[in-house]
């Protein structure tokens, strides 16, 4: 004798198993969907804590406004841990140069639903040298080292986003 019950629930259960399995794909977000990445602002900020973790590091800093009022923003680098080991910044280089007190000038790209929440894409010591950064110099997937994501880029610059 036919049962629904009996035919619906293995198909209930794979289609619970596809969804649980698929589900983490969906987890990341991309930059332009929470950020507003056609309009940084670049200034001087001052480090308060910074935490080497995945999937961003954290960068949480203080900035004075137009009005003289200090602003406590929270951030996260738009890089990732992999590409700044890569590149030569390891957790304990990238700590030093970004010890709480620290004057850096950052590019900002702040939040679309507002308030002190932003990325970071890049930051300059007081030097002017770009640091805790995926574009050094030594990062072997701007090289055309082994693992290049595109070898016939010849250490070339990628293409500006549009």
């Amino acid at each position: 004798m036919y049962s629904p019950i009996r035919v619906s629930l293995p198909i209930l259960c794979l289609f619970i198993g596809v969804l649980a399995l698929t589900g983490p794909l969906f987890a990341h977000h991309g930059s332009a969907i929470s950020y507003d990445m056609d309009h940084p602002w670049t200034g001087k900020v001052v480090v308060t804590e910074f935490r080497y973790e995945n999937p961003h590091p954290t960068l949480l800093f203080d900035r004075v406004n137009e009005k003289g009022e200090t602003e406590h923003w929270v951030s996260e680098l738009l890089t990732n841990p992999s590409f700044l080991i890569r590149a030569g910044w390891s957790k304990s280089r990238s700590m030093a140069a970004l010890k709480p007190g620290t004057t850096i000038t950052a590019t900002v790209y702040t939040s679309k639903v507002g308030g002190t929440v932003a990325a970071v894409g890049t930051m300059l010591n007081e030097k002017g040298e770009e640091i805790v950064t995926s574009r050094a110099g030594n990062n072997p997937l701007r090289q055309g080292a082994t693992g290049n994501v595109n070898p016939e880029s010849n250490g070339a610059e990628p293409p500006a986003p549009k």
